[in-house]
């Protein structure tokens, strides 16, 4: 069975026996990251894990290095996420499942680039690496072997992604709903513990990333979540952003289980504040 969606923790240890029989069928990504200290995600990898995992990082692994313009963690190449992949042991069909203990917060962001990249056979574990363990599953610790490598070449999907030059010429009468997934406090610009600049795109609407799950990172049936993005009509365009493009994927991760399509702006918040800073020549507003 494929899952493309959310997977349970009763699932996945059913797809890790099969697995035993069925070598290369199943790979499996700890997406555990920390903002403000950017090894500590690796550090609880190393404590303790899903068996067989291999750990993802965020700014390593799922971005590519931060640049004057495309925000704080910006989109790898095609190149550099199929180097990624294939070291993963990902191929065509492989099964990859993903977890944090973050809310998928960083799952979804490698769930994002995973499809955007062509590869639709992925999940993400419901309510993380805590589910996992509550549910008094196996851990392991330690540097996993490594795997045979696979040999998943990224393509990149089209109209999945609007840039600053997309967006600014629309901001008097956009063709889209903007969608900011911060906090309401950095939304509202009442604190910007990070960029530069507090507040937010004009003309967007906030509807914070956390509220897509339940306080054990659970995620929210489908009835809740079609009642969360009822608000903006289901004929409307969706454009999601956040502080740098990755718990906006989030969003777009709820956005997909409830069958509605939306776009990304991967440098998000960071990459606005940059052309506010370094303006270059603007675009023409529409």
């Amino acid at each position: 069975m494929n899952y493309q969606g959310v997977i349970e923790v009763a699932e996945l240890a059913a797809l890790q026996a099969q697995q035993s029989r069925e070598d290369g069928q199943l790979v499996l990504l700890d997406c555990r990251y920390d903002l403000a200290d950017i090894e500590v995600g690796q550090q609880a990898f190393l404590k303790a894990h899903i068996p067989g995992a291999q750990y993802a990082s965020l700014h390593r692994d799922l971005s590519a290095p931060i640049e004057r313009y495309g925000g704080r963690h910006p989109l790898p190449t095609a190149q550099q996420f199929s180097e990624f992949a294939r070291h993963c042991g990902i191929h065509e069909h492989t099964q990859v499942v993903l977890y944090d203990a973050q809310r998928c917060a960083f799952a979804a962001r490698a769930w994002w680039l995973l499809r955007h990249f062509g590869h639709t056979n992925v999940a993400i574990l419901n309510g993380g690496f805590g589910a996992w363990q509550a549910s008094g599953m196996d851990t392991e610790s330690g540097e996993p072997q490594a795997p045979a490598p696979g040999n998943f070449t990224a393509k990149t999907q089209a109209g999945e992604l609007l840039s600053y030059s997309d967006i600014y010429p629309n901001l008097e009468n956009p063709p889209w709903k903007l969608v900011d997934a911060r906090e309401n406090k950095r939304f509202l610009g009442n604190e910007e513990p990070i960029d530069p600049i507090a507040g937010h795109i004009p003309g967007a609407i906030n509807k914070p990333w956390q509220e897509i799950t339940d306080t054990d990172g659970k995620i929210l049936p489908p009835a809740a979540l079609r009642a969360h993005w009822q608000s903006i009509p289901a004929d409307d365009g969706i454009v999601c952003y956040c502080g740098s493009g990755v718990t906006a994927c989030v969003n777009l991760f709820s956005l997909h289980l409830i069958g509605r399509e939306a776009r990304l702006y991967p440098g998000s918040w960071s990459d606005w504040c940059a052309h506010i800073l370094h303006p270059r020549n603007a675009p023409a507003k529409a």
